[in-house]
């Protein structure tokens, strides 16, 4: 199979090279892709550094990537790259994408801003394997025991039939021989942190983030990321909920009710569909580095 690995802490990241060589070592076909900097907190935004609506591509690779993977750094937040990669942005559309490995834990409902997460899932919408790996500290000191568990969530994941789910993982940075195991996991209220407003002054809001009390929540993916055991948990990307409920049905005027048989249609704008250099959001800081359109 052809595996595309991706991140949101960028294209330097060691985490790209322990997916790589994961799916190397597997006996898959392999390319990383990944935005020139860091993008956390991205989640599946469609933001770029185009020039001349061309995205741009600077000559960096992870550290220690074996030399016969083709690698690309993009200016790109990793939910475009996921997005761009299912049309053959960088070779043949990819039949697994493995997102990671995050610098931190992703867990808990938190995980709709991880930009990790988001490349996963907008993968998994073009009909995509997705699997998005994360370890829980931000200077990893135990990649081995990533390495372990990527094997075993990879060896699932191509084993399960394509659809527009998502293998969220996250691993405890701790030595092999001290991890628990695997388990499932539901997904924690919240994140590893939760915000509140500290202050609000003239002009700014200061936030303050404090740690999440694992103690609250037994067989959740924090709680048990946080005795030992690496978690998986299924996510899907987005669809409707069909749970039920009744919503409200309203009819227009009499006229807009009766048949419009020949009539055109209305027009339906999607607006902006990814911001680039010259229509950014206030996060997106253009640089100044060169690279090649793409």
């Amino acid at each position: 199979m052809r595996v595309l690995v991706t991140n949101d802490d960028g294209i330097e990241s060691p985490g790209l090279t322990v997916l790589a060589e994961a799916a190397l070592d597997a006996g898959h076909e392999v390319v990383v892709a990944a935005p020139h900097r860091q993008y956390s907190g991205a989640s599946a935004a469609l933001t770029a550094q185009e020039s001349d609506g061309q995205l741009v591509l600077v000559d960096k690779r992870p550290p220690g990537l074996p030399a016969e993977v083709r690698a690309f750094g993009v200016k790109a937040a990793p939910g475009l790259i996921g997005f761009v990669a299912s049309f053959g942005a960088f070779g043949d559309k990819p039949d697994i994408v493995m997102s990671g490995i995050n610098l931190g834990a992703n867990t808990g409902k938190a995980i709709l801003h991880s930009g990790t997460v988001g490349a996963a899932l907008s993968a998994s919408s073009h009909g995509i394997r997705a699997m998005a790996v994360s370890i829980a500290s931000g200077d990893p000191q135990h990649w081995a025991t990533a390495r372990r568990v990527t094997d075993e969530a990879l060896a699932w994941l191509v084993d399960q039939p394509v659809g527009d789910r998502v293998l969220n993982v996250n691993v405890p940075d701790i030595a092999p021989d001290r991890l628990r195991g695997i388990r499932p996991a539901g997904l924690a209220s919240f994140g590893a942190v939760q915000a509140r407003v500290k202050e609000l002054g003239t002009g700014y809001v200061q936030m303050s983030y404090t740690g999440v009390d694992a103690e609250d929540e037994p067989g959740t993916d924090h709680y048990l990321l946080a005795r030992g055991w690496a978690t998986l948990t299924v996510l899907r990307a987005p669809v409707e909920d069909s749970s039920g409920l009744t919503l409200p049905r309203i009819d227009g005027s009499q006229s807009a009710a009766e048949g419009h048989e020949g009539e055109p249609l209305v027009d339906v704008s999607t607006g902006t569909v990814m911001s680039t250099s010259t229509d950014r959001p206030s996060g997106e800081i253009d640089d100044g580095e060169g690279g090649a359109p793409v």
